[in-house]
């Protein structure tokens, strides 16, 4: 698929599952004969909201996010909501939470449940995150929770978290990376695609398109493996294997793009 393609593809999908008020459950996602276990439990964390939890997730980005009263921070692909409502529970009051995403339906869906809560700190904008709609240096912190896989320019979105960071800001992300190759056939299936799979590209290289950005102090915080079905993952002999990480990074004090 072609770069727009993948958008769409990915934009319907997410609008369907806000129309369906649900994805798979809470922790799963699936595709097509398969089921895989991705996030971790949101529900001990002060600011969950249930309403906003479409168990999209593969992991808890706030917890090494070291999120300060009075922060601003941005959430790229914040879907209905849920980890900008954490995240306001960290930033308090004082603070500012902006929520990025390029699907209708999820936008409007985090607007109503925030208006819900009476939140009138935690915004949300129609936009891709290649490209966001925000001004340079205006965040203390970026968070993202398995998006990055969904989009195809993830050098191109580093970039973008470095630009919107302000000096001596930092950012902390939950995805999905690859170690080995993943076989042809699921790489071209679009519900490994929407499951957060077959967009998932090389730890390394992932990794390497975080340095190239300008960030420092680099390092992976939490690593799980996600297990397949056996039916899916045993014709292919550990050919490949597909992690969950959460990765941190700081935008230097005396760097500003």
């Amino acid at each position: 698929m072609n770069e727009q393609k993948i958008k769409d593809t990915v934009r319907r999908k997410y609008g369907q599952i806000v129309k369906n008020q649900s994805c798979c459950g809470t922790g799963w996602c699936s595709s097509g004969d398969m089921r895989y276990t991705m996030q971790e439990d949101y529900s001990y964390l002060k600011g969950y909201e249930r309403i906003a939890d479409y168990g999209l997730g593969c992991g808890l980005p706030t917890e090494f996010a070291k999120i300060r009263k009075g922060d601003t921070v941005i959430d790229l692909g914040s879907g209905a909501g849920n980890d900008c409502f954490v995240a306001r529970a960290l930033t308090g009051k004082t603070g500012q939470v902006i929520g990025i995403d390029f699907t209708p339906e999820m936008v409007e869906k985090a607007k109503s449940n925030a208006s819900a809560l009476g939140y009138s700190n935690v915004i949300f904008h129609k936009g891709d995150i290649e490209n966001m709609p925000l001004p340079d240096q205006m965040a203390d912190v970026v968070i993202s929770n398995c998006v990055l896989n969904l989009l195809p320019s993830k050098d191109k979105i580093f970039h973008e978290i470095f630009r919107v960071l302000k000096p001596g800001g930092h950012f902390c992300i939950s995805d999905v990376v690859l170690i080995g190759e993943l076989p042809a056939v699921l790489k071209e299936d679009v519900e490994f695609y929407t499951g957060c799979i077959s967009g998932a590209i090389q730890k390394d290289r992932y990794l390497g398109y975080i340095t190239k950005a300008g960030f420092t102090q680099v390092a992976v915080r939490k690593e799980n493996e996600i297990v397949l079905p056996d039916n899916v993952a045993e014709p292919y002999d550990g050919a490949f294997t597909i992690l969950s990480i959460t990765v941190t990074g700081e935008k230097p004090l005396d760097k500003t793009m």
